[in-house]
């Protein structure tokens, strides 16, 4: 049996929070896919995540987060990957 490897060029690109100021680390697979990973102290430096008392599963999203990948995806500093 043989694995198969992920030949795209992808790669994770920081974008800051206009908001709030903290950096994730962002991929597009698709301009509906987008993966974020997020350090431990981004997520207790998020400010959407503190007013829902810090618990990140208590929020689907951080919306000015969302907006800032949404920019930097127009602005063209992160890329959408073809499939």
């Amino acid at each position: 049996m043989s694995i198969r490897t992920d030949e795209r060029p992808w790669r994770y690109t920081p974008v800051e929070c206009a908001q709030c100021g903290v950096v994730v680390q962002v991929a597009k697979f698709s301009l509906q896919h987008t993966s974020v990973q997020w350090s431990a102290g981004a997520v207790r430096g998020c400010a959407e995540f503190a007013r829902a008392g810090g618990d990140p599963a208590l929020i689907p999203t951080c919306l000015s987060l969302r907006d800032s990948i949404e920019d930097a995806v127009a602005g063209g500093r992160v890329e959408v990957l073809p499939p």
